[in-house]
């Protein structure tokens, strides 16, 4: 587990308050794949029907012959990227994570994942942060169906600068890639610069001498909100730990197992579902090392949410910073 120290580094601080600012990830994802492609001549991208939404449309300026838009047929597509995989290609295949996880899951199952082919499938729209499309373009058990393929890697980053790594290191995987964005403008986190790499956590606040009271466990954009948590909760005299765990699978055990034997106490953070996300992964993993760990897993509850602002959703739910805070100061008033 690689360890940032918050406490020297402004950047840190600067997404804390916000001053950081904000970057879209699909325009971050649609150039780091035509740079990819500039290296790679294998290297093909795939759509259903949604270029402009994805920032594709640079990739296809750029290499109309290895651009793929099947329309809306997301099973479709799934099928046809098996197809250039067996033929040599790596098909970056796009679509909402409700689509990619749920109408082509057959697909994704049978045509990618047991033949263990190298396709890279991007998701967007993640959990609720697309709330305002409604239950039926959120994507709330994409980590869950995802994970439990055999050989899938899942990966939900925290910054959005961070995809051109994440595209590159997906390309050398040699199986199949599941890369969970949200929706749009996502808060940036880390210094400029800073290496992440897959199924390695990034421990993004460290315990200090005074104890360690609670581990915050978080993937995905839900990230600042977990660090505004450990703010607060730091004003409070509680001091929290804070894990990008930007890889659900493979799971980065180690850094589980050491907050759950240091801590004691773990909050898992996900825009998803907690059934088969983020936080049963943790549980999953706590169990199987024997260590005894109060586990709270905060994210959707078992529902069909509401239409709404993302930001609204995730106050309502209870994992938005306020949420954080509550659950933990709760936890340990008992």
């Amino acid at each position: 587990m690689s360890r940032l120290d918050i406490n020297i580094d402004p950047a840190i601080i600067k997404a804390i308050d916000g001053s950081a600012g904000s970057a879209n990830a699909r325009e971050v994802y649609g150039a780091a794949l035509v740079a990819l492609a500039g290296k790679h001549p294998e290297v093909v991208a795939m759509t259903a029907d949604l270029m402009l939404s994805h920032s594709l449309k640079g990739f296809k300026d750029a290499y109309p012959e290895r651009f793929f838009n099947v329309g809306i047929a997301e099973a479709n597509m799934m099928s046809v990227a098996s197809g250039l995989a067996l033929s040599g290609k790596i098909p970056f295949a796009t679509t909402f994570a409700a689509f990619a996880s749920m109408r082509a899951h057959e697909q994704v199952r049978t045509d990618i994942a047991y033949p263990n082919l190298p396709v890279k499938i991007v998701g967007t729209m993640g959990g609720l942060s697309g709330g305002v499309a409604g239950p039926t373009h959120s994507g709330i058990e994409d980590i869950g169906t995802m994970r439990m393929m055999p050989g899938m890697t899942v990966i939900a980053p925290s910054d959005p600068l961070h995809l051109s790594q994440f595209v590159e290191q997906a390309y050398a995987i040699p199986g199949p890639v599941y890369i969970r964005l949200g929706r749009g403008n996502d808060p940036i986190i880390y210094p400029e610069g800073y290496a992440v790499e897959i199924g390695k956590a990034v421990s993004v606040v460290e315990g200090n001498v005074e104890g360690n009271d609670v581990t915050i466990i978080s993937t995905g954009t839900m990230l600042r909100g977990a660090l505004v948590a450990a703010q607060r909760l730091a004003g409070d005299g509680i001091c929290a730990r804070v894990i990008d765990m930007h890889t659900i699978k493979p799971l980065d055990a180690e850094a589980v197992r050491r907050a759950a034997s240091e801590t004691g106490l773990i909050v898992t953070v996900e825009d998803h579902l907690i059934t088969n996300g983020l936080g049963s992964a943790v549980a999953e993993c706590i169990a199987d090392a024997g260590i005894a760990c109060r586990l709270v897993r905060l994210g959707i509850p078992d529902l069909f949410s509401v239409i709404g602002p993302p930001g609204e959703l995730y106050h309502e739910h209870g994992y938005d910073d306020v949420g954080i805070c509550d659950t933990v100061t709760s936890l340990l008033d008992r």
